[in-house]
């Protein structure tokens, strides 16, 4: 069994429709995939509708990655991703910090726009009015490759869109520990993102993540693209003594990152225990008769 629990549609920053990204991981081999867009829910209904076309058996995982800030290793603030899988989408809590985090996207891609469009030829208001649901830094880069000032959207982040960048903009991320506490009280399943990907900048403390399995941390995102070897290894070792679920995704975002879906998979066993540990909302699947209330 393949399974992909970290994939991207174009409700966020991919370029695949949610039924596009369906229709593509069962092309892929795929017998599972979730839909992790960031900070939103939007793409669920329409990758749920394409289950009507999936062969009988596919899985789809309903989820979402939330930008977070964490402890660095140095001990100050880090962004961290966080993937909630399987949670109620309509526990308020959790829905009110969607919907802010969701205004905070908008208002941070709009500075930002605003500080290159004094130097580059972009148009803010075309860059706002190309966001769907989540608004993030690859609609800006997609804006400065169609603009010819860079050559790529992987130009344009280790540019003019980085973190040292002087028209960065830093986003109100929720509190870490807060977050894994409204992904487990919506009857969800928390996994962190991406843990060491060295690459991507500073690092998550593992002490913290130490202390997050004490609030409810769900699982690691073990096998990711951006992890080593010995990440890995240390990933692996620090979920086994936490009793944390150990994952392994791709991270696909469609043409504008060059990952495979199903570059990394996660183990069978692994994902029964992620899915029996949810209450939130049910695993689906295709062929099976669902009512209208199921959630």
């Amino acid at each position: 069994m393949r399974i992909d629990l970290h994939t991207h549609s174009d409700a966020s920053d991919g370029t695949d429709t949610p039924a596009e990204l369906v229709a593509n991981a069962v092309a892929a081999g795929l017998d599972v995939v979730a839909i992790t867009d960031h900070d939103t829910t939007a793409g669920w209904d329409e990758a749920t509708a394409a289950l009507d076309r999936a062969p009988a058996g596919f899985r789809l995982v309903r989820g979402m990655e939330m930008s977070c800030e964490g402890r660095g290793e140095d001990g100050d603030p880090v962004p961290v991703h966080l993937l909630a899988y399987l949670f109620d989408p309509a526990d308020a809590t959790f829905a009110a910090e969607r919907i802010r985090q969701r205004e905070e996207r908008i208002g941070r891609l709009r500075s930002m726009a605003v500080k290159i469009a004094a130097d580059y030829p972009i148009d803010p208001d075309a860059v706002l009015a190309r966001v769907g649901t989540s608004a993030g830094r690859p609609h800006l880069a997609a804006a400065l490759v169609a603009a010819g000032v860079v050559d790529s959207v992987g130009q344009a982040f280790e540019d003019l869109l980085s973190r040292k960048s002087k028209y960065y903009v830093p986003k109100l991320d929720a509190p870490l520990d807060d977050a894994v506490a409204m992904i487990a009280a919506a009857g969800g399943v928390s996994v962190i993102a991406h843990a060491r990907a060295r690459m991507r900048g500073r690092l998550l403390a593992l002490d913290h993540i130490e202390e997050l399995a004490e609030l409810g941390l769900g699982g690691l995102e073990i096998f990711h693209p951006d992890h080593n070897d010995d990440d890995r290894a240390l990933l692996a070792h620090l979920a086994a003594s936490l009793d944390l679920i150990g994952t392994g995704s791709s991270d696909y975002h469609g043409d504008n990152k060059a990952l495979r879906l199903g570059e990394c998979s996660t183990d069978p066993e692994a994902f029964e225990a992620l899915a029996a540990r949810a209450t939130g909302v049910s695993v689906l699947v295709a062929g099976a008769t669902r009512s209208d209330g199921e959630r």
